[in-house]
């Protein structure tokens, strides 16, 4: 039985169908999906990438994205209906009484602008507060969010803050005018577990606090358990089910829930190092490194990459691990120690390497939306780097774009003249392998390549990276801070904190204890498929301790 009274419904949700246009037709992506919300609820929806979590999230302000509509259903706010409503009366809602917190806080704060200028513009806008006023209050919620210098923070631009720092900023902005509900989009997708921890502590201090409703859209089922009072899953624009989360966690009805639940089985023997006197592929050795005017970032790192094999470089926000992927493929010179290829020192610059140098260190993205161009069809994407490298052109070309394709199990005849915008996050993801072997590198860099894919998808991405380091011989380097994915493709693993490797080893040994007490902070930060998790993790560590430092 709900404990939530029928009178405390606030958003209420009938048959919802929403079309999107897609090759000169209106195709069903939302088919008569039903929501009710109490007010002070946490409702989780959970599904697959496509599964049309976002569109009813942004449906719920009234709002149909670019290329979709509300063709039917009813969709009633506190009494007003919005799909009758006029644009006036619903811009009147949003950012007042209901507000969004999006995936990417990063991509979504103005850089031009302070924080806490963005933070005061809607409740000063809607005449709720004073500018004084609106950046007493910002500050009165940065420190509920036990967001560092409360009182200064708001004061720095975006850029100057880490990104779980941004993440609670936009969580406090959604709270400016105190709204009776919050879209929560995906909001700790992108962080590392201990910045997830304080993130998750925050949003769900806020909601109670203030009883806020609230909808949280994830994909990630430990996090929903944390956080939702009651699941609904779907799939295709469909619900398949919905219970409270007790009961969704311990007796999911239908198959499909089942299998999500099941997700993650995927996890290959772990491969040891060559004995034959094999040289590491890549090696860094006592590698220092600092940005422009700043202080050092990395701090005498030193680890192995063999042929063949998959280091994990684990690690909080903050902790080096992409900076020294950028010190790797030259991005930023090392300001001490150098890189190896093969056995031979890399120029530090990539300017100064030879075209074989470069080609042979790849990377492939975290974010597949930012790290293609939207407006460049997908057999120039990864046919740029075969000509570039391998001097192809016309017939030869087309054929190994076509070879490309078929070696990321994406059909040529389906996806050769295709835009970025047209295909799924994972298909997104899996161009940018592709553009990476285009060069056909023997070594390539994974920068959170996983982290905003569902968790089905990222499996699939998973298992094709193994193949393809089966069939092709690569080395992966696998910057991650998700170590369920450490556990499914490692061989071994490089513990990093503060710019310093305090950690590495075969990843059977690194996953058993006795461990260094940061690793044991990550391990013991990982959310676990149970309600009470969180809070137990809470109680242990004291809530003024969570994360300490993750955001230095």
């Amino acid at each position: 039985m709900s404990k939530f009274r029928k009178s405390d419904v606030l958003l209420d949700i009938k048959d919802l169908q929403i079309q999107g246009y897609s090759n000169e037709t209106w195709i069903d992506i939302i088919k008569g999906v039903d929501l009710t919300l109490h007010r002070g609820e946490v409702l989780g929806l959970i599904g697959e990438s496509g599964a049309g979590k976002s569109t009813i999230g942004a449906a719920a302000m009234g709002y149909a994205r670019d290329g979709t509509r509300i063709s039917g259903g009813t969709i009633e706010f506190d009494g007003i209906e919005l799909t009758t409503a006029t644009q006036s009366e619903k811009r009147a809602l949003r950012g007042s009484r209901i507000a969004y917190v999006a995936q990417s806080a990063a991509a979504s704060f103005n850089p031009a602008h302070k924080i806490i200028d963005q933070h005061t513009e809607a409740p000063v806008q809607y005449r709720l507060r004073k500018r004084l006023e609106a950046q007493e209050d910002a500050m009165e919620l940065y420190e509920r969010l036990r967001l560092p210098n409360p009182k200064e923070i708001g004061f720095r631009y975006p850029h100057q803050v880490s990104g779980g720092q941004l993440q609670r900023a936009m969580t406090a902005m959604a709270m400016s005018c105190r709204p009776d509900l919050i879209i929560f989009d995906e909001p700790t997708t992108a962080l590392d577990v201990t910045t997830q921890i304080e993130v998750l502590a925050a949003i769900r201090d806020i909601v109670d606090q203030f009883n806020t409703a609230a909808i949280y859209i994830t994909h990630d089922l430990a996090v929903v358990a944390q956080m939702a009072d009651t699941i609904k899953v779907l799939l295709r624009g469909e619900e398949v089910e919905q219970a409270s989360t007790e009961e969704m966690l311990e007796n999911p009805q239908e198959d499909y829930t089942k299998s999500l639940w099941a997700v993650r089985s995927f996890k290959r023997p772990q491969k040891s190092r060559p004995t034959d006197g094999t040289l590491p592929i890549i090696s860094v050795k006592n590698v220092d490194a600092a940005y422009p005017g700043g202080d050092k970032v990395l701090d005498d790192v030193s680890f192995d990459i063999y042929p063949g094999m998959t280091v994990a470089v684990v690690g909080e926000s903050g902790s080096g691990k992409s900076t020294v992927a950028r010190c790797i493929t030259g991005l930023l010179p090392p300001s001490a120690g150098e890189v190896l290829y093969n056995g031979d020192v890399l120029p530090p610059k990539y300017t100064s390497r030879t075209r074989d140098q470069l080609r042979q260190a790849q990377m492939i993205y975290q974010m597949a939306d930012t790290a293609l161009n939207p407006k460049v069809k997908i057999h120039e994407i990864i046919g740029r780097p075969a000509a570039f490298y391998s001097g192809l052109k016309g017939t030869a070309l087309k054929q190994r774009v076509d070879e490309l394709l078929d070696l990321i199990e994406l059909d040529p005849a389906l996806f050769y003249n295709r835009y970025p915008p047209e295909l799924s996050g994972g298909q997104k993801q899996r161009i940018g392998i592709a553009r990476a072997l285009a060069a056909e590198p023997d070594f390539i860099i994974c920068d959170e390549v996983t982290s905003a894919l569902d968790q089905l998808v990222a499996e699939g991405i998973l298992k094709l990276l193994d193949r393809l380091q089966k069939e092709l011989g690569l080395a992966y380097m696998f910057i991650t801070h998700d170590l369920a994915t450490v556990r499914s493709i490692a061989d071994e693993v490089v513990v990093m904190q503060y710019g310093k490797v305090v950690e590495q080893g075969p990843k059977d040994e690194m996953f058993k204890p006795p461990h260094h007490p940061y690793t044991d902070l990550l391990l013991s930060s990982v959310p676990e498929m149970d309600p009470n998790w969180l809070t137990t993790v809470l109680e242990e560590r004291g809530v003024d301790n969570i994360g300490e430092g993750a955001d230095v």
